[in-house]
């Protein structure tokens, strides 16, 4: 997306956050207000940038030929996403193994993959499984396990108010089908 395109779409959303606003109640003259529609707009579009960004093509940049066939783990990799049924934020971590098949990719673009897919309007469900899908696709690995574990402000704020509640999720592909592999990735990111 050009820089145009951007900056045109961020005051179209800021347009509608404005109304947003006065809809809520809100006096948008009043000076703590004033910015704020850009400010939101601005900010919604750094919090889904990842509608824009390529992750086979992050993971494809740092494809190396490599004979190593043992898991390889990116534990606790920070994730900040928002829910698409209230655009409140989840976050957490994400565990991320594979096994590869003559192929690695450079660790920190396992976490670029997370990022991109977290930084869309989401459920923490389907981006398990893209995260998942990404890595399979595109380094076709001997097998793949996702884990994430996030707190949802949607069941904190408002819903049920569960203060400390933790969603888990996994997926998994190839090997991973296994139990004896899937109880060691877990073991190790404990």
């Amino acid at each position: 997306m050009s820089s145009e395109e951007i900056e045109k779409n961020r005051n179209l959303i800021a347009d509608h956050m404005q109304d947003i606003l006065t809809l809520l109640g809100e006096d948008t003259g009043r000076e703590g207000l004033i910015k704020t529609p850009q400010r939101v707009a601005k900010a919604m579009q750094y919090l889904t940038r990842g509608y824009w960004q390529d992750p086979e093509e992050i993971l494809r940049s740092a494809l190396f030929k490599e004979n190593y066939r043992q898991m390889v783990i990116v534990k606790d990799i920070d994730l900040f996403s928002m829910c698409e049924h209230h655009m409140l934020p989840f976050y957490g971590k994400a565990h991320v193994a594979y096994i590869p098949n003559g192929y690695i990719t450079g660790l920190s673009k396992i976490a670029r993959v997370v990022d991109i897919f977290a930084r869309r309007l989401q459920v923490q469900e389907r981006l398990t499984t893209q995260i998942k899908e990404c890595i399979q696709k595109t380094l076709n690995p001997m097998g793949v396990m996702v884990v994430i574990e996030a707190q949802h402000m949607c069941m904190q704020m408002r819903g049920v108010e569960k203060q400390h509640s933790i969603t888990t999720t996994s997926d998994f592909t190839g090997v991973f089908g296994e139990q004896k592999t899937r109880e060691e990735f877990i073991n190790l990111i404990k």
